[in-house]
C-alpha cells in the first residue's frame, strides 16, 4: 500500500467515525427539543382566539344589550314608553333616551332665548318649516307694532318623554317640559302689555321633536308644540 491510499483509508475511517458521532447525538432526545410546530393542526384551531366574525357578533350582542339596559333603567321594561323606546332604538342604534333628554333641554333653551330675542337664524336650524313660519310670523308681528319682549330663562324643572315611535322614515318622541321663566313684553312706548318682569313663572309644554332617519344631519328638530296649563 503506497502513501496515497494510506491517506485514502484514513480519511474513509474517520469520516464513519464522525457520521456515527453525529448520528448518535442527532438522533438522541434529551427532553429539551421543543414540539414540532403545529401551524394548521387542531392545537391552531383549539387555541385560537374568536375569529373576526365571532368578535363582530358578540359586539353587536353586546352594544344592543347596552342600549336595551339604559332603556328598561330609564322606563320599566314591559310599559308602553318601553316598548316604544326599544322599537326606536332598532331602527337607530346611537339613540339612547338619557341622552336625547339632554339634547331635548339644550334644544328647548336655545328655541325660546331665540324667539324672545328674534333669533330667526338659531330658529330656522331647530324647528320644521311648518313651526319656524310660526315662530317667525310672531317675531314679525312684535316687530311691526313695535314691541320689545324681556326676557330671563331661569332653568328647566323636569323633563320626560311621553311617547316615541317611527312613522315612515322619521323618528318621533314628544317631550314634557317644566320651565321656569320670567318674560314681559312692552309696546314701543315702553308700556308694559303682557308678562311680568319681576316673576318666575312655571311653564309647561309638550314638544315633540322628529328626525329623518334617511338623513346624515344627526340633529332632531321641533316638529310640533302644545302648551299645558
Amino acid at each position: 500500500m503506497n502513501s496515497n491510499d494510506f491517506v485514502t483509508l484514513f480519511f474513509l475511517v474517520a469520516a464513519v467515525v464522525i457520521f456515527w458521532q453525529l448520528r448518535s447525538v442527532l438522533g438522541r432526545r434529551t427532553g429539551n427539543e421543543k414540539p414540532p410546530a403545529d401551524i394548521f393542526g387542531e392545537r391552531a384551531k383549539d387555541s385560537a382566539g374568536p375569529s373576526d366574525e365571532d368578535r363582530v357578533v358578540t359586539l353587536a350582542r353586546s352594544e344592543a344589550e347596552d342600549r336595551f339596559a339604559a332603556i328598561d333603567a330609564f322606563s320599566p321594561a314591559g310599559t308602553p314608553l318601553n316598548q316604544q323606546l326599544r322599537e326606536l332604538a332598532q331602527v337607530d342604534p346611537s339613540f339612547t333616551p338619557k341622552e336625547f333628554l339632554n339634547g331635548a333641554r339644550a334644544a328647548y333653551e336655545m328655541i325660546v332665548t331665540a324667539f324672545a330675542s328674534g333669533d330667526r337664524a338659531t330658529l330656522k336650524g331647530l324647528l320644521s318649516a311648518e313651526v319656524y313660519d310660526g315662530f317667525d310670523a310672531a317675531i314679525s308681528e312684535r316687530e311691526r307694532s313695535g314691541s320689545v319682549m324681556k326676557f330671563t330663562f331661569v332653568g328647566i324643572e323636569k323633563a320626560e318623554i311621553t311617547s316615541a315611535g317611527v312613522k315612515g322614515n322619521e323618528e318621533q318622541i314628544t317631550v314634557r317640559l317644566f320651565s321656569h321663566l320670567i318674560s314681559a313684553t312692552y309696546d314701543k312706548m315702553g308700556t308694559l302689555i303682557d308678562g311680568d318682569a319681576e316673576a318666575v313663572v312655571e311653564v309647561n309644554d309638550i314638544w315633540t321633536f322628529a328626525r329623518d332617519t334617511r338623513s346624515r344631519d344627526p340633529n332632531w328638530k321641533l316638529i310640533a308644540t302644545e302648551s299645558e296649563q
